[in-house]
């Protein structure tokens, strides 16, 4: 059971993360839609200083050991600014609390006290360019004496521009995929990025290349063959969090629109006065609110030890299409305004649109939700009646 940090110690450390959200971070936010480039000599000191890049790595490895309650809502309220920065944080932390449940020891004391601090990170490297995910693989690993030695591409691979280390997943047997930590400056290991995206201005999402890429037989996580039950314990959590960036967007959404329509006056009176305004704000009200009651729901979960299979496709696929009726709803109430960059919701729509692709799009979710509920899943609900 995760009990993670004492309610002062937590209170303390989540408003320093918040401080720097809004006076460090939100600022840089024209800057970066500008440039297509996040400044990370401001951005990464900043994120080191206020400790977000240790949230929830485990304080024996020295991070702050937050619960899943505890940072869904640090990670919320940095989807509330520029999307790129999100990305970096989300990206981070996802994989450093990947690592702390699926390394060895040896695997964790090498790379997770950088994690911690920032000196260190791990990006996933799963999506290929020519093939599918799981058993579809094209990159291999193969055991070469004491190495394995990978050849193949991988693209899309966010935070690719500032990872230390890849968690690479190849195949090492015709139907066996496993999953290899590649660091960096490994020989015959280059990474190229790609072009620049819709939204989330200034995240890196690039390419790699592996040409014989030696690394040591001790980089394998867990044993050969393990690497779809990784892939499913990481993205499981990992769907969990971006439904939390996808609860942060839509209250951010749904605040400025509050205001807005209080400020915009029309035929002599504010909007919000108008009844078809106030129908598109309480809409939006209604996704935010069971958006929150879930992600509370599953995160008391996961804090209890219980694996959440259906619920985290589940929610994930909730708050894609929460934050999208959301973000819709918020260009309607600001009108032709906001579609520029006056105000924020122009960003706010196009960084929400990544949430429907990161850890799988909704055909995924929706597979694995019918998956587990086809082969007997139910939910631990307190609902559910005892006399049946």
């Amino acid at each position: 059971m995760t009990v993670g940090l004492p309610d002062d110690e937590y209170t303390a450390l989540r408003d320093r993360v918040f401080t720097t959200i809004w006076k460090e971070l939100d600022p840089l936010e024209h800057q970066i839609e500008d440039t297509e480039t996040i400044p990370l000599d401001i951005v990464l000191p900043a994120l080191r200083n206020c400790g977000a890049f240790g949230l929830i790595v485990p304080r024996e490895y020295g991070g702050a050991g937050l619960s899943i309650a505890q940072y869904l809502p640090i990670l919320a309220e940095f989807a509330k600014i520029q999307g790129g920065i999100r990305t970096i944080v989300h990206v981070h932390n996802s994989f450093a609390h990947a690592l702390s449940e699926i390394g060895n020891e040896e695997q964790k004391r090498a790379i997770l006290p950088g994690a911690a601090v920032g000196e260190k990170s791990l990006a996933f490297a799963l999506t290929e360019p020519g093939n599918g995910t799981g058993m579809d693989l094209s990159t291999r690993a193969h055991r070469d004496g004491d190495d394995y030695v990978l050849n193949g591409r991988k693209w899309l691979i966010t935070n690719s521009d500032i990872a230390s280390h890849f968690l690479v997943l190849a195949k090492t047997a015709d139907r066996e995929v496993s999953a290899i930590i590649v660091p960096r400056e490994t020989p015959g290991f280059t990474i190229a990025a790609l072009p620049e995206t819709m939204g989330c201005k200034g995240a890196e999402h690039g390419e790699l290349t592996f040409t014989d890429v030696r690394v040591p037989a001790t980089n394998l996580v867990g044993a050969e063959g393990e690497g779809i039950a990784h892939l499913e314990r990481a993205l499981e959590i990992s769907r969990v969090f971006i439904a939390a960036s996808s609860l942060g967007t839509a209250s951010r959404a749904l605040e400025l629109s509050l205001a807005f329509s209080q400020e915009r006056v029309t035929f002599g009176k504010p909007i919000a006065q108008r009844q078809a305004i106030q129908r598109y704000l309480a809409e939006m009200a209604v996704d935010v609110y069971a958006l929150r009651g879930m992600l509370a729901d599953v995160a008391a979960k996961w804090d209890r030890d219980q694996r959440i299979p259906a619920e985290s496709s589940l929610l994930k696929q909730f708050g894609l299409e929460a934050v999208g009726r959301v973000t819709d709803r918020a260009l309607l109430v600001h009108g032709g305004i906001g579609y520029t960059r006056k105000y924020p919701i122009e960003r706010l729509y196009r960084d929400a649109r990544l949430n429907w692709l990161e850890e799988g799009p909704p055909t995924v979710q929706y597979l694995v939700a019918a998956r587990e509920l086809l082969g007997g899943y139910q939910f631990d609900d307190a609902f559910d009646s005892p006399a049946r």
